[in-house]
This record gives C-alpha cells, sequence and structure tokens, in this order.
C-alpha cells in the first residue's frame, strides 16, 4: 500500500508538471522561480538607441568624496565592503553634475546591463508627462475608458482616472507578490499577454478612496500609453522623449510580454547601466530641464515629487516616485535599485543591486547627503 502511494504521489506529481510546462507563464515561474537582475535575457524586447552623435557625460571629480567607513548598528564598517557584502553591484554618487564616486562589485562594471525592475515606474510617469505635453493625453482627470473602452464592461470601471493609476488609488484588486504563480505580479511578469490580464481587472474598492501599492495600476497606465501613441511602440516614443534627448551613453531595451505584437512591462524591466540611470535622475533634479530644453514640463516633476493626501493620496508616494519628508524622492526597485535625488545638495545616488542585502539603503543615502 506505501508503494502503491508514494507511486501514485510520484505520476500525480509528473502529470502537475506536464500540465504546468503547458503554460508559458507557469514554465517561465518554475524555470526562474524569482526575479533576477539577469533577467534581461529572458524575455523579448524593445530597443531605444542612443544618440551616438550627442553622447552627454558627467564630469569626474579629480578627488573622489566618500567616506572610507560608516557605522552600522554601533560597529564601524568599511564602505566599499559594506556595498559590495550586501549585494551591491553598482555604486554612483553625483553632485553638481560631477561624480564623486564610482564603483562596481560582484563581477560588474559601467557596460553592464542591469535590470530596473520598479525604477521603471518612475520612467512609465515621465512618459505619461510628455504624453499630456503634446497633448496625446488630455489630463490625468480622464477617464481610463476612454482609452481602454473594452473595460466598460467591468463594473465601476467609468469611474477610474489616469491619476488614479498614477497615484495607486484605483482600487483595482492586485496580489503584488511574485513568489506566488497565481499572483498578479507573477503573472505580469512571467505571463505573455498583458492586454488581456488587464482586461480581466475587477475592482475591490471604489477608485479614489484607498492607496495600495500596485504593479498592476502602472502596467494599466502602460496600456492606456500605448493606446494614446495609435500605433507607436513605448520604447520608441521612450526614445524620441528622454533616450535620445538625454545623451544616454548606452542603448537601453524595455521587456515584452511576447515577441509578437508585445507590450511594454511599464511596472519593470527597464534594461540599462548606472550611468544612464543617473541621468534620469538628474532630468528630474533639474525639474525637467535637459541642458535648456524643456523634457517634461516643470509643473509636471513639481506634482510628481509634493505629497497629495486627496483621492487617497498618501505622503510618501505620488505619480510613481517615492517621497522623502525632507524633499528627496525616488526611483525604486524591488532588490534595492535605487535613483535617489537630493534637490537641497543637488545629489544624485544610483545603487543597483543583485538584492537588497541587510543594508537600508535610504537611511544610507540621507546620511551620505547631509554629508556633502
Amino acid at each position: 500500500m506505501k508503494h502503491f502511494t508514494h507511486r501514485s504521489f510520484c505520476f500525480i506529481a509528473i502529470a502537475i508538471l506536464v500540465v504546468t510546462a503547458s503554460s508559458c507563464k507557469m514554465s517561465r515561474f518554475v524555470y526562474y522561480n524569482f526575479p533576477n537582475i539577469t533577467d534581461y535575457k529572458i524575455f523579448p524586447t524593445h530597443t531605444a538607441a542612443t544618440d551616438t552623435t550627442a553622447t552627454w557625460h558627467f564630469a569626474v571629480a579629480d578627488k573622489p568624496r566618500i567616506p572610507k567607513s560608516l557605522t552600522v548598528s554601533g560597529k564601524e564598517r568599511q564602505f566599499e565592503y559594506y556595498l559590495k557584502e550586501n549585494k551591491t553591484v553598482a555604486f554612483m554618487v553625483i553632485k553638481n553634475d560631477t561624480i564623486q564616486y564610482e564603483n562596481y562589485f560582484n563581477g560588474y562594471d559601467e557596460a553592464s546591463i542591469v535590470a530596473s525592475f520598479s525604477m521603471a515606474k518612475s520612467v512609465t510617469s515621465i512618459l505619461v508627462g510628455c504624453a499630456i505635453d503634446e497633448g496625446l493625453i488630455k489630463s490625468v482627470e480622464e477617464p481610463v475608458v476612454n482609452y481602454i473602452p473594452e473595460l466598460k464592461q467591468t463594473q465601476g470601471m467609468e469611474k477610474l482616472t489616469i491619476k488614479h493609476l498614477l497615484q495607486m488609488t484605483s482600487g483595482i484588486k492586485y496580489n503584488e507578490s511574485y513568489h506566488n504563480p497565481f499572483g498578479d505580479a507573477a503573472t505580469d511578469y512571467y505571463g505573455t499577454n498583458l492586454r488581456k490580464y488587464l482586461l480581466r481587472r475587477k475592482l475591490e474598492h471604489t477608485p479614489g478612496t484607498h492607496n495600495s501599492y500596485s504593479s498592476g495600476d502602472t502596467q494599466m497606465l502602460g496600456f492606456v500609453l500605448e493606446r494614446a501613441l495609435k500605433g507607436k511602440t513605448i520604447t520608441a516614443y521612450l526614445q524620441k522623449k528622454i533616450w535620445k534627448p538625454l545623451g544616454m551613453e548606452y542603448d537601453v531595451t524595455w521587456s515584452l510580454d511576447r515577441e509578437d505584437n508585445g507590450l511594454e512591462k511599464t511596472f519593470c524591466c527597464l534594461n540599462a547601466r548606472a550611468r544612464d540611470f543617473a541621468k534620469l535622475g538628474r532630468l528630474y533634479l533639474n525639474k525637467g530641464n535637459w541642458n535648456g530644453r524643456q523634457i517634461v514640463s516643470r509643473a509636471w516633476v513639481e506634482t510628481s515629487t509634493t505629497p497629495d493626501l486627496m483621492e487617497g493620496g498618501v505622503m510618501n508616494y505620488k505619480y510613481q516616485w517615492w517621497l522623502q519628508p525632507n524633499g528627496n524622492f525616488s526611483a525604486e526597485g524591488i532588490l534595492g535599485q535605487y535613483i535617489y535625488v537630493c534637490p537641497a545638495k543637488k545629489l544624485i545616488i544610483v545603487r543597483l543591486g543583485k538584492d537588497w542585502g541587510n543594508a537600508d539603503w535610504p537611511r544610507l543615502f540621507a546620511s551620505l547627503a547631509e554629508n556633502y
């Protein structure tokens, strides 16, 4: 009987694996298990090219300013060792357009590609701001159904606005878990038909009444942007509005849900280098202006980085950017990816990593900013 039970269990397990292998999403989940900074290798992508004739570079300080050590939990730690042991692959400190510190760890260098994860949410917000500047989107107050009329079939969706998606106050039910293969985040990350998944969303709360961090809101925002662009890809728009104007050093790719007619994963998955991520911080440090050219309106940047408690908003998050009480703000990703901006000190910090490690990165950034 025990032998039969064991064999039956093995047969069932094999059957489950066969069934799940037939699902591309489940196969990806089982094989890759959890997001990794090298995931740009496993998904199809679109490419935004840089303008190689107009590359812009940060200056480099003759004498870098960075602490040799820091105190953590009452113990003094060597700074660079601390970065390395906490899974960092790239770390930059830039003040007044000058690189004060730049180093790479764990086999990475300045040309190494790193997946952005949720830092892409902030980039999606920039592109929405550009689309509003150009009149492709009329206003953040527009109903989402103006762009995705299929959502009218879902009760309550007519009340959903673009602002609700930006503020993550959509009220759309969403499971923000990459560990659960049946969760929404895993489905969006590993799945192959984002448009279909988005049209299945249901409301859990009335839009504009409840804040809940949701990658699904940003992906819905990407769907709106795609419709507003009327045939142009989001990556092509990124190239036109940001990547070429900012004189990025390298091309960037944006991961898609599938090869044929794929949609960009706007909640994550920009694949770029540390120096180019830093330029996104510089753009917002300068209120959307790049060397005299207004890339996205000053009003959009100021609105994006100023707390708003109306319609379910919260103090620490606005228009896909994380906000600090001291006026600093950041783009952040799930494995401890950061573009941290301190306007008062004209300071930008970029930290990219394989994982968070055991570090309190925001606290470290704030401490560094105080010393500049």
